[in-house]
């Protein structure tokens, strides 16, 4: 995966990543969530991110509320990875669940920069910073959460755990 970093701070809350009043009836249509993802935080992102590009947080990224629709909203626009020093423990929980990648890496966190080039290998544990000729590691995903990711999130992986897909 290689993409594009969009950064942004500590304590990025739910309601940051996608603002409450978009959130009317968005289960009946979550990739329109995408228009308004970041919407305070930084007006022109939904306009300029790239599918591949990467979210980049800092400490307890993603807290506040247990809205699902904050994952699902970075996920719809393209965004399949997003790195942070921590993440709120339910935001981090919702991602795996929808099947958004979230790395925690304080290292790398701390040292990307806005507009840096990414890349990330889940099978070695690394995050390449291409601009900056570094490498980050991060904790490996667990085998199961893994196959929760690589099956599109929860629901698809209960499915096949089911024998119904």
């Amino acid at each position: 995966m290689a993409g594009k970093a969009w950064k942004f701070g500590d304590d990025v809350d739910t309601d940051a990543i996608i603002p409450g009043r978009y959130l009317a009836n968005w289960n009946k249509t979550p990739e329109k969530l995408k228009e308004h993802c970041f919407a305070d935080m930084n007006p022109t992102f939904a306009s300029q991110v790239q599918a591949g590009d990467f979210v980049v947080g800092g400490r307890n990224f993603g807290c506040g509320s247990s809205r699902e629709a904050a994952p699902i909203a970075i996920k719809m626009t393209g965004v399949k990875v997003v790195i942070a020093q921590s993440f709120a423990r339910i935001f981090f929980r919702n991602s795996i669940n929808v099947g958004l990648l979230v790395l925690e890496s304080p290292a790398a966190a701390a040292d990307i920069a806005p507009g840096d080039v990414l890349e990330v290998d889940t099978a070695a544990g690394t995050i390449k910073n291409v601009t900056r000729r570094q490498t980050y590691n991060f904790k490996p995903i667990p085998s199961f959460l893994q196959q929760i990711l690589d099956l599109g999130g929860l629901a698809p992986y209960v499915k096949r755990r089911l024998g119904i897909a």
